[in-house]
């Protein structure tokens, strides 16, 4: 069942093969709930399906303009721990504009925001129902340390879930989220752990994840990662996801532009 609705929105119209150069040593999204200051060069789309044991992903990113990303997820549920049913599934719709990035490009800051949330950073009895209920807004941060060896990405942030609860009165919440890459021998290859949740009115149980990232080429990034509560029982489990990219097409307003705007100042400081 799980693999049918990913198959099925794989045929929408939103979805093609997606590849375009990725560099190493950069914090990427994928199953993580933490994200990084980065927004992926303007014109580029990226694709991102996950399957899991609890949650399964869909996310399609658009860079339409230079430094914003935009992005439309679905997410598929399975809390039974039966692989052949369902239990409900839900979506978000966000955008991104990084206003900071060092001179090195291996850090910086950006901010994001949008509707419906991810799994872990809302009460699992409200999961199903939450696509266009919450409405957030966060700040990922990146620094890079030891000489790129080690990537720490801080992602705190706030949410508003409408008609929450027996009295369907508005909840705030405070979301946070922390993660850690460290590429220990070869770039390619990185350890990863995070944790994150919600406090606040419209709690959630923090989470953790740990996991292995794999960077085989410049056109895609595989992570395996193992999730759970804290003190609970709904963790997110195994997780399979993988990132594939687009080269610089899709451009509001034409990326030949772009290139030959970027071509004139270059030769002009020449």
């Amino acid at each position: 069942m799980r693999l049918k609705w990913l198959i099925k929105i794989c045929s929408s119209k939103v979805v093609m093969i997606y590849m375009m150069l990725a560099s190493a040593n950069k914090s990427y999204g994928q199953q993580y709930n933490s994200d990084s200051w980065l927004s992926k060069p303007h014109g580029t789309i990226t694709i991102i399906p996950t399957l899991g044991e609890r949650n399964s992903m869909l996310m399609t990113t658009y860079s339409l303009f230079p430094r914003w990303e935009f992005t439309i997820a679905g997410y598929l549920y399975n809390n039974d721990g039966n692989p052949r049913t369902n239990d409900g599934y839900s979506a978000s719709l966000y955008g991104k504009y990084m206003f900071y990035q060092n001179k090195a490009q291996t850090g910086g800051a950006s901010v994001k925001a949008g509707t419906g949330m991810r799994p872990g950073t809302i009460n699992s009895e409200d999961r199903e129902k939450d696509a266009f209920k919450s409405y957030w807004i966060n700040f990922p941060c990146t620094i890079p340390m030891f000489n790129n060896k080690l990537s720490w990405d801080l992602m705190p942030g706030t949410s508003m879930t409408k008609n929450y609860g027996d009295s369907q009165t508005v909840a705030w919440g405070f979301t946070y989220s922390t993660r850690l890459a460290w590429y220990p021998f070869d770039p390619r290859w990185s350890l990863v752990g995070e944790m994150f949740g919600t406090a606040g009115e419209n709690k959630a149980i923090p989470e953790y994840r740990i996991g292995i990232r794999w960077e085989p080429s410049q056109y895609a990034v595989l992570a395996v990662t193992y999730g759970h509560e804290f003190n609970g029982s709904e963790g997110a489990g195994f997780e399979v996801g993988l990132m594939i990219f687009t080269p610089r097409f899709a451009c509001l307003g034409g990326c030949d532009k772009q290139k030959k705007k970027k071509k004139k100042s270059t030769s002009m400081v020449q």
